[in-house]
């Protein structure tokens, strides 16, 4: 393989992953690590990507996706508050859309408790949460297995949710910004979660504070699209995650804020305003409800 050639794979593996060890891309290339490492040196020189301890990442102009691992242990408590507030979203009886993530893997499991609901999801940690539930259906899509998120992706599960019409989608992604949306550092992942997003008359968009403000590399839900967001209260001194807060609702999205240091917010709230929050579209109920009978009518 020539160094062009090798090149231009390297970064593509990059640009899909957010991050790839120099080990993984010597396998994948079929050359020596010494070369890739040489290879990785004349890509940064190009701005193309950076090079970190014992691999390479995205530029630094956007964040780079972490590990599941990594992901379960950050902002666990605003997490759950999001999932609390999110699951009072969801009523008997609705079809609904769950994508990947760790936020989304907490909202499933509240999930459980809401009888008659069916879940479509190409996560295998949401369907997990679900598979014990009592009268709740739950439907994967098919797709080729991401194991650093536990989620399908690929041409097999887009092509499994055409056709699909359900309430409302419930996505996360890496980062949140008012100019962007919503955004993820992983090609596939972002292509599913766009056709995610076809399948629902309503998006909902799942997202703590320290993801406000963050811009990652490919768009998954546009700010126009995004019918509502699900938060948690930044800290007082977070001047980023609240400007975006404020920008996102001037765009028309509707605020769900949950209590302050991760707590829920007190029950039956539902919509919180931001201090000064100026509302384009005054909040509304959700729609008219797409019921398990409705798939497949549309």
């Amino acid at each position: 393989m020539f160094a062009a050639e090798r090149r231009q794979l390297i970064l593509e593996m990059v640009r899909a992953n957010g991050a790839v060890s120099l080990r993984e891309l010597a396998r994948v290339v079929q050359t020596s690590e010494v070369t890739v490492r040489r290879d990785v040196r004349a890509l940064e020189a190009e701005g193309l990507l950076d090079r970190r301890h014992g691999g390479a990442v995205l530029p630094g102009g956007f964040s780079r996706e972490s590990g599941f691992p990594q992901k379960s242990l950050s902002a666990t408590a605003e997490k759950t508050a999001v999932a609390d507030l999110a699951a009072g979203l969801v009523e008997e009886g609705e079809a609904v859309v769950v994508g990947a993530g760790t936020t989304t893997q907490e909202l499933a499991r509240r999930l459980a408790r809401v009888p008659g609901l069916t879940v479509v999801t190409n996560s295998l940690l949401v369907a997990q949460a679900l598979a014990h539930a009592n009268r709740v259906e739950v439907v994967m899509t098919g797709g080729t297995l991401r194991g650093s998120n536990y989620a399908l992706v690929g041409s097999g599960a887009e092509q499994s949710l055409q056709g699909l019409r359900v309430t409302r989608a419930f996505l996360s992604g890496s980062g949140l910004t008012a100019e962007r949306g919503l955004s993820t550092s992983n090609m596939l992942s972002a292509s599913v979660d766009r056709a995610l997003v076809q399948s629902a008359a309503e998006v909902v968009v799942l997202a703590d504070h320290t993801k406000l403000g963050t811009d990652t590399m490919f768009q998954t839900v546009p700010t126009d699209v995004m019918t509502r967001l699900v938060t948690d209260e930044p800290p007082p001194h977070d001047d980023r995650a609240a400007t975006e807060l404020q920008a996102l609702a001037d765009q028309g999205v509707q605020i769900a804020v949950a209590g302050a240091q991760g707590r829920p917010a007190p029950a039956g709230r539902r919509e919180a305003p931001l201090p000064g929050q100026r509302r384009t579209h005054p909040v509304q109920p959700p729609g008219p409800q797409l019921r398990v009978a409705d798939l497949g009518r549309h």
